[in-house]
């Protein structure tokens, strides 16, 4: 059976693009126009695209449906993690505006690239297939690695390309490793199939059981990598940081937001009945992303490294709430992810458009001490960063307080009581480098040197308020994303 009805928004998506090549490549080159600059253009066309994109699919009906001889899924879960998911584009699009003009990126295919590399993610949303898992992943990876290398002039971003490509033929290997050994045991590759099998078997100490527990296990060890979660974290501080900062945005939000939705349904769904099993070695990930994210944060100067170790200490709290797999975790994980994506976005628009003068000309943050004494110069972006950073460590009132609070409370109801422990000593330590940073804002001494800022452009200004209007004001009504995280959970399971 083939429904397009379910991939409107991608055909949509992948149309445009076609459109976008063939204007790029007439356009670009036009000896009339004088080589033209399609920078800014493209971007427009992009938001464009993407604004449409969302209303598309949000106008179309949450059904319940499995299409494409059973590759791809369609259901409320995959509805509102697409919308989440686009709307983290739009976000991420509105900070790189004036971030591309500044660095005199000019490549009209970078945005041909976001655009394919939103599909690829969307496709891994629904994939239903061991065969489309893997094809969407790698399609998705290609891409990320292009991005990561897209400045060309630069030797750090050809580094980070090149290294995350090596390293990440090795998650694919994984990945196609242990999807082969699945089906050479069981026959099977579709997820439904699967988790049939599975529920009506018993493994015991047998050579079958021994095996496919090996192919579970590499295909969970890829999943993990694509996430940056510990012990396969270390190509996510590197790749960071070579990077081009706005691309280091888009890697920590949107394949977290597609490589979670897939996790979810290939854990609690499918390999639900194996439970006992991956529960070790998603256990083992969250005490080693905890204890890496946080204390890797502390030896870091530079913006980058920094997120990073905090985006892999986030990453612990994600797995945490999935543990045991129930209703209420899986609703306090969606809850959580959405406050971090929120956050995160928040937090780019500041770094991301953060310019220091330095004469003759206005320099792109990089280091920690950057923003020393900066409430002497700017209030309103110190107080900014200050609700960001105790969003991300979790104090109360700000959202990121309730997004861990909620994932600690699932744990704690299936008796996680020493990694729940371990997170809440976690959290208190991390707080010192957030708090440390406030420090250098509000209290260190104005350098000989007076610094200018320049001002942030109007998009980013947006962004940066809407995020930290979300953070501060959840708790007026903090049942309206309880609901959705809830509604989005049940697919998943029933």
């Amino acid at each position: 059976m083939y429904n397009f009805y379910s991939l409107l928004t991608e055909i949509y998506i992948l149309f445009n693009i076609c459109l976008l090549l063939i204007y790029g490549v007439f356009f670009s080159s036009v000896l009339k126009l004088g080589y033209p600059l399609l920078n800014k253009n493209f971007a427009l066309l992009t938001l464009q695209i993407l604004f449409f994109s969302f209303i598309l699919t949000f106008v179309q009906t949450p059904l319940y449906m499995i299409s494409w001889n059973d590759l791809l899924i369609a259901d409320k879960f995959t509805y509102y993690i697409k919308l989440i998911l686009i709307l983290s584009a739009i976000g991420w699009l509105f900070l790189s505006f004036e971030y591309f003009i500044f660095e005199k990126v000019n490549y009209y295919e970078l945005w041909i690239l976001i655009l394919l590399a939103i599909v690829a993610m969307l496709i891994v949303l629904q994939s239903y297939d061991l065969l489309t898992i893997y094809l969407a992943v790698e399609f998705q990876s290609l891409i990320l690695y292009i991005l990561a290398s897209i400045n060309r002039t630069s030797e750090f971003s050809t580094e980070a390309g090149l290294k995350y490509f090596i390293l990440g033929a090795f998650s694919s290997a994984f990945l196609l490793c242990g999807s082969s050994i699945v089906y050479g045991l069981t026959g099977l590759t579709n997820l439904n199939d699967l988790s049939k099998f599975f529920a009506s078997i018993f493994l015991n100490e047998n050579f079958f059981s021994y095996n496919l527990i090996i192919g579970f296990s590499f295909i969970l060890v890829a999943f993990l990598f694509k996430l940056s979660a510990a012990p396969f974290h270390i190509w996510s501080p590197d790749v960071y940081e070579g990077a081009p900062l706005i691309i280091t945005a888009f890697f920590s939000v949107l394949p977290k937001i597609a490589i979670l939705g897939l996790l979810f349904r290939f854990l609690l769904y499918t390999f639900y009945d194996l439970l006992s099993i991956w529960q070790g070695i998603i256990l083992l990930s969250i005490f080693l992303s905890l204890l890496i994210g946080t204390f890797g944060a502390f030896a870091q100067y530079k913006w980058k490294r920094f997120l990073a170790y905090s985006s892999i200490n986030h990453v612990g709290f994600l797995l945490l709430g999935m543990l045991q797999g129930d209703l209420e975790s899986i609703s306090s994980v969606i809850f959580y992810l959405i406050i971090y994506v929120v956050t995160m976005i928040g937090i780019f628009s500041f770094v991301v458009n953060t310019k220091v003068y330095n004469y003759p000309n206005f320099y792109q943050i990089r280091y920690l001490n950057d923003i020393n004494a900066l409430v002497k110069y700017n209030p309103f972006l110190s107080f900014a960063v200050i609700v960001f950073l105790f969003s991300l460590a979790g104090i109360p009132p700000m959202a990121g307080f309730f997004s861990k609070l909620f994932i600690l409370f699932a744990a704690l109801q299936v008796n996680s009581f020493g990694i729940s422990i371990l997170a809440v000593i976690m959290s208190c330590i991390a707080c010192f480098y957030y708090i440390r940073l406030i420090k250098s804002m509000y209290f260190e001494p104005i350098s000989d040197n007076w610094k200018v800022f320049k001002p942030m452009n109007k998009s980013s200004s947006l962004i940066l308020g809407i995020s930290i209007i979300s953070i501060l004001f959840l708790f007026v009504d903090i049942e309206i994303l309880s609901i959705i995280s809830l509604v989005m959970s049940i697919p998943l399971l029933y």
